[in-house]
């Protein structure tokens, strides 16, 4: 375990993932503690808080302190009591359990499939931040792959098919994967579709990231669109290799931020008739997407 400034950091995966510890989020951190805090984020990708019992105003104050935050197109999705408060919950606002074929469920559902935060956003995420308030019994793990270790393990090949192509993130695609309440004339006129470079490069590290989002991807330049999710599922295959992935098991209160510009995270099935409560809130980009060539 390493220790930097006021905080302890535990490398939890030999690919990303670190745990943090000496710090309080119920409190305000100070500009140094950041400091270190955000080193760590860039070196391991993902951090983990454990044991952090925050409100959402605390946790909004600690996201803050990394840039604006968004606030979701879907009023289903948001809090109606703290709109940069996305719900990654079976329960509504009011505390109540959802019945299993509640729309928003098949649309939370869309979670466990591997994706990277608001990709289909011309300024796309830089980070999440997700508070654990109510965790299941079994299953419900969320996994983080490392999509800088990924673009180096293309075949040459498939490198080759990619090299300075985009790829289409659509949120309008979700509409085919499952059955969830159709969206608005209004949520698609604010997310039309966006072209996104394959290759990224990150705007800190410098490093080159394959750039993908699978369940908002229905277009790649240059590919046939019947061949598409063939390609999209082969990159798929590549990324969920066990030694890129980190999967957190959670404990009630821990807090995972994770950098939307260099991973891809999905959760594991788990038992729907158990409470799951997860308020996430979504930094802002730092900008366009900066492909790597």
């Amino acid at each position: 375990m390493a220790a930097t400034g006021t905080i302890s950091i535990k490398p939890l995966h030999p690919a990303l993932g670190a745990e943090i510890r000496g710090v309080d989020l119920t409190q305000q951190i100070s500009q140094e503690t950041f400091r270190d805090i955000h080193d760590a984020w860039m070196e391991y990708l993902v951090l983990v808080f454990p044991d952090q019992p925050v409100t959402d105003e605390q946790h909004i104050t600690f996201a803050r302190m990394f840039g604006d935050l968004e606030t979701h197109h879907q009023d289903i999705i948001k809090s109606s009591h703290k709109p940069e408060i996305f719900r990654v919950s079976n329960v509504d606002d009011d505390g109540n359990l959802m019945r299993p074929d509640d729309p928003v469920i098949a649309q939370i559902s869309l979670a466990q499939r591997w994706h990277t935060d608001s990709s289909y956003r011309p300024t796309p995420s830089m980070g999440s931040i997700l508070h654990g308030i109510e965790i299941t019994k079994n299953g419900g793990k969320t996994c983080f792959t490392n999509m800088y270790k990924v673009y180096e393990a293309l075949p040459t090949q498939l490198a080759e098919r990619l090299k300075c192509r985009r790829i289409r993130h659509n949120f309008g695609f979700l509409e085919t994967l499952a059955p969830f309440k159709p969206l608005t004339a209004k949520e698609r006129a604010a997310m039309p579709p966006v072209w996104q470079p394959a290759e990224r490069r990150h705007p800190v590290t410098g490093k080159t990231s394959l750039y993908i989002s699978p369940i908002y991807n229905d277009g790649i330049e240059g590919v046939d669109e019947d061949d598409v999710g063939d390609l999209i599922a082969e990159l798929i295959e590549i990324a969920e290799r066990p030694e890129f992935v980190y999967a957190h098991e959670w404990a009630p209160h821990d807090i995972v931020i994770w950098d939307n510009r260099c991973t891809m995270h999905r959760v594991t099935p788990y038992d729907l008739s158990d409470r799951r409560v997860m308020h996430r809130t979504t930094i802002v980009g730092d900008g366009p997407v900066s492909a790597a060539r």
